[in-house]
């Protein structure tokens, strides 16, 4: 912001420049852009397909657990130990009366899905979704129909 004097130098002249500020917001408009793709991805995962799928509520009120390939455990994008995962669940899941998802990758071993979702019933959640993706065959069904088709 700047100030001259008009009138050989008896006043100021009351004019703010704003192109410094467009500049400024220009700058901070390309960085959120390009940042807020990256914000929501969420943890890369192979998950298993099956013939019914239904698409995940695009609201805030659940939260998805996501098991990956090398056994790790998510709650929606922040890593949490098993030690830790208890805990979690009932402050973020039960105390807020959320819905929680369960997303596993294909290649996980039985066991380790199953030792999750008895963590997951001895905090005393009794709904749990399940995540999978659509199958080829009704992929293609779909795409036939016009249809497109549900992750």
């Amino acid at each position: 912001m700047g100030m001259s004097l008009q009138n050989g130098g008896r006043g100021y002249m009351a004019e703010i420049n704003v192109t410094p500020f467009v500049d400024v917001m220009l700058v901070l408009l390309i960085i959120f852009m390009v940042t807020a793709p990256m914000l929501t991805q969420g943890v890369d995962v192979d998950l298993p397909k099956t013939r019914s799928v239904r698409t995940l509520p695009a609201g805030s009120d659940h939260l998805v657990l996501t098991v990956n390939k090398d056994g790790g455990i998510f709650l929606d994008e922040y890593n949490v130990p098993f030690e830790d995962l208890r805990q979690h669940l009932t402050n973020l899941v039960v105390n807020q009366n959320k819905q929680l998802y369960l997303r596993a990758d294909k290649d996980v071993p039985y066991g380790i899905v199953v030792k999750v979702m008895g963590e997951i019933k001895s905090v005393g959640i009794e709904k749990l979704g399940i995540v999978a993706e659509s199958s080829e065959q009704d992929a293609a069904q779909q795409a036939q129909q016009g249809k497109k088709p549900q992750n």
